[in-house]
């Protein structure tokens, strides 16, 4: 195992390398002068030579790669071209909201998805099965803007159970912190769980067919341990996949629920950099999400052998 994660390890540097050398091109190879893109039209041409000279467009290429991945290795991803602050100074409290939604949105998923997936998949042909599956097409259908208005409309505007919008951090009291957080995770989860109970089914429908199954059957084991002891920890390596992926996205940022609900996460101060021209912020952005991905799908090849004690690395 030790050695199947060190190999993992490595390998990711030269994924993360490529993606490092793609985002500092992705300035320099835009058509036409990067300051000038910058700056806009209206600037002088002092103001286009102190941008260059503060970028390093000067410089030869291969320097202004080595510069920027020296800094980047001592953690300096630069500074905003908008606001004039450094970078990670402007993702640090971005980080607090996005985390939040994903892990209420996936653990929310998983209690009500999972369990929905296994009843489908053993009542599988009746209208339960039919039932389940009409939900998760429900749930594919709808647009998440719509389910996050229809929420607001119901439980913050008619019922005032919930705030309309924004968010308070944890360290503000778990009530306000809670409050503000269920309208968001309820409307992701609608996605998620559609996707996840889909997933369960049809890994489950495909395990409960298995020679292992009938053999604990016939040896008198309760459904319940069958479906959960046998039937399930063997259907969830697919499963594990989808709610990792899910998990990673979550945190790169859920631009239009962010938007609907107000919260001051990854997604919104992405779209705003790209609407902004930010340049350093969308390449920091970039890194940050292949970053995200790399360590997810690590941690989810290694949760494989804890799921299925067949997988051996």
């Amino acid at each position: 195992m030790l050695g199947y994660l060190l190999r993992r390890i490595l390998a990711a540097i030269p994924v993360m390398g490529v993606v490092a050398l793609f985002v500092f091109l992705l300035l320099r190879l835009t058509p036409g002068d990067p300051a000038a893109i910058l700056a806009g039209d209206n600037a002088t041409p002092e103001q286009l030579e102190r941008i260059r000279t503060s970028l390093g467009l000067n410089e030869p290429i291969y320097i202004q790669f080595y510069t920027w991945i020296v800094k980047l290795l001592h953690g300096d991803l630069g500074v905003s071209l908008i606001s004039n602050k450094p970078i990670l100074e402007m993702i640090g409290p971005r980080l607090e909201p996005s985390i939040s939604v994903a892990l209420a949105t996936i653990i929310l998923s998983i209690v009500v998805a999972v369990p929905l997936g296994v009843i489908a998949a053993w009542k599988h042909g009746t209208w339960i099965d039919r039932f389940v599956m009409g939900l998760s097409v429900l749930g594919f259908s709808v647009p998440v803007f719509v389910i996050g208005y229809v929420l607001i409309q119901i439980f913050a505007i008619n019922l005032h159970w919930v705030p309309v919008q924004g968010f308070r951090s944890i360290s503000a009291g778990f009530g306000p912190f809670f409050e503000r957080l269920i309208l968001p995770t309820c409307t992701l989860s609608f996605i998620y769980v559609a996707l996840i109970a889909r997933m369960t089914r049809a890994s489950m429908l495909d395990v409960l067919g298995e020679d292992y199954v009938r053999t604990a059957r016939a040896k008198g084991i309760g459904e319940t341990g069958v479906l959960l002891r046998h039937a399930l920890r063997n259907a969830a390596v697919p499963v594990i996949t989808v709610i990792g992926s899910g998990f990673a996205l979550l945190i790169s940022g859920v631009v239009v629920t962010e938007s609907v609900f107000n919260l001051p996460g990854i997604g919104r101060l992405t779209v705003d950099a790209v609407l902004a021209r930010d340049y350093p912020v969308i390449q920091a952005m970039i890194l940050l999400t292949s970053g995200i991905y790399v360590a997810v799908n690590l941690l989810i090849d290694l949760a494989y052998t804890l799921l299925d004690p067949r997988i051996r690395y």
